[in-house]
């Protein structure tokens, strides 16, 4: 049976680890936008180079061009037997593009997975991290043996705290997030396709949750 997700909710909420964890459990693709521009600018593909191109100006990918990559995206033999959306659609404008694509392709079954979680604990769980400047690796002191200026465990290098992940920076992204973002999630309240996860539990919890509603 082919699975189609797209997975909804305020950063900091766990979406990317779930998408990992159920892109092995079902055998299907972790598809975000920021992998699709990759994969396109690295496959020289005439949608990658006009992507290339806006982003080495250092501006932001217009919404047609996303929304023709996403498109070529799910119509590849990549995505045939399923696929984990994971970053789009962020707006309202996107979210009914999505459906055109869907209607073209004739995808009708498919889940929203709404990951729901308040405000201050996205801000406690964001407030916990810290990432190694060297390769990205990103630890959580709540649940890994680090602290604020400790060393990485891998490679000694000093942690940091992303400005991103600093309280103030976040309430802001909640803000944006709540103004542009959360109308997509009624779009597909109308459509009865949303899946509300309580995104405040472990991990397994919650992966365990998400598999009994699909």
């Amino acid at each position: 049976m082919e699975t189609r997700l797209i997975l909804f909710g305020a950063p900091g909420v766990g979406k990317g680890t779930q998408a990992k964890l159920l892109a092995e459990q079902f055998g299907i693709p972790h598809i975000s936008t920021g992998d699709m521009l990759r994969a396109a600018v690295a496959a020289g593909s005439q949608i990658g180079k006009q992507a290339r191109a806006i982003m080495d100006s250092g501006k932001l990918v217009p919404d047609d061009l996303v929304i023709k990559l996403v498109r070529e995206t799910l119509a590849s033999p990549h995505a045939a037997r399923g696929f984990i959306l994971d970053g789009f659609p962020r707006t309202l404008e996107q979210a009914k593009a999505l459906a055109g694509i869907f209607k073209e392709l004739h995808i009708s079954r498919y889940s929203v997975v709404n990951f729901v979680v308040e405000d201050e604990e996205i801000i406690r769980r964001l407030g916990n991290r810290l990432v190694c400047p060297k390769d990205g690796t990103i630890y959580n002191t709540e649940f890994d043996p680090v602290e604020p200026g400790s060393s990485c465990p891998a490679c000694g290098t000093r942690l940091i705290q992303r400005d991103d992940d600093k309280p103030d920076t976040v309430r802001e992204r909640l803000r944006v997030y709540h103004a542009a973002t959360e109308p997509v999630i009624e779009f597909y309240k109308q459509l009865a396709v949303v899946l509300t996860i309580d995104g405040t539990g472990s991990v397994d919890v919650v992966n365990r949750e998400i598999r009994l509603m699909l």
